[in-house]
């Protein structure tokens, strides 16, 4: 028997391996395609989904298969917003996305009010439905928009933090109006869905990071982890449709949950975007796509008026929110229109809403037929509403994506902060691999892909065993990289000295940061403080890192932060503050400093303009500062800005931090950093400020590092 005869073309196509391949061969070169002509690809997956599905060609059906993938690839988008969400900003700026939020809740709401009530005669409940149909909005362009590499703007962080507050607004709207409709709104009504709502919440924000914290502390392993994302994704999905609302709001939530606990330079935040990006997002838009049917609007005359006065209220109403909250702000015109772009698409929340609507009977004709919340000729509209939106949306958000993009390129160096900078990992243990390749992409600059160097020190008594033992050291960290797009040069290095090994190293690879591992069970060994102060701080161009670990980085919640009287006068001060300030950023710890006023002053003009989560204590000596570093709650680190003899920061009692940390921190996690004491270049120059009384050195250094 042939394979054509096994494999028949039948359309719809059943076989699922023809079937697979078909989607598979439009995600492939849909993009490839369209980007030639500067087309977004998410407008070209949706048209493909319309040219294939059962009311274009009927080449694929629109069966479970694809709605259960399709589901997946939105709940990853919702995922994906608030996993990469900048919790600091957005705590910062939580009355900005909430005045957004009215806006683009209610201008819409009331443009769709009034071309409900008074264009189409719909009864008020109808209305409310169909009104709440445009104030919702979906995030289909944010994926593009974050590969972009403008996610962090505030403007993209208030429309990401006003999405979840207006959707979940539009479909209380949608689960009121349906318990009308039943007779069920009363005071039991409301009681229950003001508890159900209380309780999800409380279980997904509390809850679900416990859980997570302990899953990422126990299982080391890789897949595991993934899984275990995916879960959560669905689990907040469940838990939100137990609760009355609809499931993105669930997966926006558990996007929230894990947002402290994946790192956003992590090998996991690799993978979790890959999969998603590569396969569930695109089904997704091929199965928005399926939905479309143009013959509905060329049969009907009152399904395209409906459908004008959709398009109106929902794209002039999000239009109009966009354009006051720009000016409410003062935000510039291409921020104004990426708000736009992301707020415009209608697609999950309408969607669910309009078939919601759909499905409730009202009454019946008098022949018969049933008199449904919303008619066809919506439902048909709302096709049609997805299909433009989403159109707009992407022309608007990519375009001005890039411009901003393009802007912050040429007008901070934030982008080429990683020019110059080289890390060195020495590692001769199988157990400290992953954690200290964590550490040095969890510090390093966000454009730093190539600049990270491990390294193994072979002696003249390396017996053969010890050989494949580093190989394999050195050869997981390389893999542990490309997981996280980061090249990790390996190091192989034959030497009498471990400490004369790494120190030519550092000077044939010009190194700017060199971390060592404390081991978990021996901490500083007499050998290992000799070898500290006799060899590798007479490095004195480099930024060098003592690192303790106990527990994976990212279940850290917050750290405790030395730093002593006049550190701020060393030439590598601010250097070392920016690996403080990127573990902040990428892990989404809390930073508690404890230093002088004069300090804490300092810290603060540089937190006002930066995006971390910090408080500050004043301290006047060393000994209060070891006083702060006693009795470290559990998944709390300790992190101590150190000096050699000779520097103005420089305090006797230093001395005594590694046997204090030997005794004191042995089950928590602790980094010791010794600014470099020598400028080196122009570009560790361009990081330092020598007067940090001259604030307008200062203002200018956290302009182009800590943007």
């Amino acid at each position: 028997m042939t394979f054509l005869a096994i494999h028949a073309l039948t359309f719809p196509v059943e076989d699922p391996i023809i079937k697979f391949l078909i989607e598979l061969v439009i995600i492939l070169f849909i993009p490839i395609l369209l980007n030639k002509i500067k087309v977004p690809h998410l407008l070209g997956l949706i048209i493909a989904g319309a040219l294939v599905g059962p009311n274009g060609f009927n080449v694929l059906e629109r069966d479970s298969s694809v709605v259960v993938i399709g589901t997946t690839g939105l709940l990853y988008i919702m995922f994906l917003a608030g996993l990469e969400i900048d919790m600091g900003d957005f705590k910062k700026n939580k009355w900005k996305s909430l005045t957004f939020s009215i806006y683009t809740f209610a201008i819409p709401f009331i443009l769709g009010m009034i071309g409900g009530y008074y264009v189409l005669n719909f009864s008020l409940l109808t209305t409310l439905v169909f009104a709440s149909l445009f104030s919702s909005h979906t995030l289909i362009a944010y994926p593009m928009v974050s590969s972009l590499g403008v996610s962090k703007k505030i403007s993209v962080n208030i429309t990401v933090g006003g999405t979840m507050i207006t959707d979940v607004l539009s479909l209380l709207v949608l689960a009121v109006v349906v318990g009308m409709t039943q007779g069920e709104v009363g005071t039991a009504f409301w009681l229950k869905l003001t508890v159900s709502m209380f309780l999800f919440s409380g279980v997904v924000l509390f809850v679900f990071p416990i859980i997570a914290r302990w899953f990422f502390k126990t299982i080391q392993d890789k897949i595991s982890q993934y899984i275990f994302v995916v879960v959560i994704i669905y689990l907040g999905a469940l838990l939100a449709e137990l609760a009355g609302i609809e499931a993105i709001i669930g997966a926006f939530f558990a996007g929230l949950a894990l947002n402290r606990l994946i790192p956003h330079t992590s090998a996991l935040m690799n993978r979790v975007e890959f999969v998603g990006n590569a396969l569930f997002i695109p089904f997704f838009l091929i199965s928005v796509g399926m939905l479309i049917d143009v013959r509905a609007f060329v049969s009907s005359w009152e399904t395209l008026g409906v459908a004008a006065v959709m398009l109106v209220a929902s794209i002039v109403g999000k239009w109009a929110a966009a354009r006051l909250t720009q000016k409410t702000f003062k935000f510039t015109s291409d921020e104004g229109k990426l708000i736009f772009g992301l707020s415009s698409a209608s697609a999950a929340a309408t969607l669910a809403a309009v078939l919601v609507g759909y499905n409730i009977i009202i009454g019946e004709t008098i022949a018969g037929e049933p008199i449904r919340l919303l008619n066809e000729h919506v439902l048909n509209g709302s096709i049609l509403l997805i299909l433009i939106s989403c159109t707009i949306s992407s022309f608007i958000s990519m375009s001005s994506a890039q411009r901003l993009a393009e802007a912050e390129n040429e007008n901070t160096v934030s982008e080429s902060d990683g020019h110059g900078e080289k890390i060195l990992m020495p590692i001769n243990n199988e157990e400290m691999t992953q954690k200290m390749v964590n550490l040095g992409l969890l510090i390093k600059a966000k454009t730093n892909t190539e600049g990270i160097y491990v390294m193994n020190i072979i002696n003249e008594e390396t017996n053969e065993s010890s050989l494949k033992n580093a190989e394999r050291i050195l050869d997981n960290a390389v893999k542990m990289g490309a997981g996280a797009d980061t090249t990790i040069t390996p190091i192989k290095r034959y030497d009498s000295s471990v400490v004369s090994g790494i120190n030519n190293v550092i000077k044939e690879n010009e190194v700017t940061d060199l971390i060592l591992g404390l081991q978990k069970e021996r901490g500083f060994t007499p050998s290992f403080i000799y070898n500290l102060y006799n060899g590798y701080l007479k490095n004195e161009h480099i930024n060098l890192i003592l690192y303790h670990a106990i527990q994976p980085l990212s279940t850290v919640k917050n750290y405790r932060v030395l730093i002593p009287p006049h550190a701020d006068r060393e030439p590598g001060f601010f250097y070392a503050l920016l690996r403080i300030w990127n573990i902040a950023k990428n892990s989404g710890a809390t930073m508690h400093f404890h230093a002088t006023e004069r300090m804490i002053s300092l810290l603060k003009r540089i937190v006002s303009k930066s995006n971390i989560e910090a408080d500050f204590s004043a301290i006047m000596n060393w000994d209060e500062a070891q006083e702060r570093a006693d009795n470290l709650d559990r998944d709390e680190g300790l992190i101590i800005i150190m000096a050699d003899r000779n520097l103005f920061s420089y305090s006797s009692q230093m001395h005594s931090v590694p046997d204090y940390l030997n005794k004191q921190t042995v089950d928590n996690n602790y980094i010791l950093i010794y600014p470099f004491a020598k400028e080196r270049s122009a570009v560790v120059e361009s990081r330092s400020v020598n007067n940090a009384d001259d604030f307008a050195a200062i203002g200018k250094m956290i302009s182009k590092v800590f943007k």
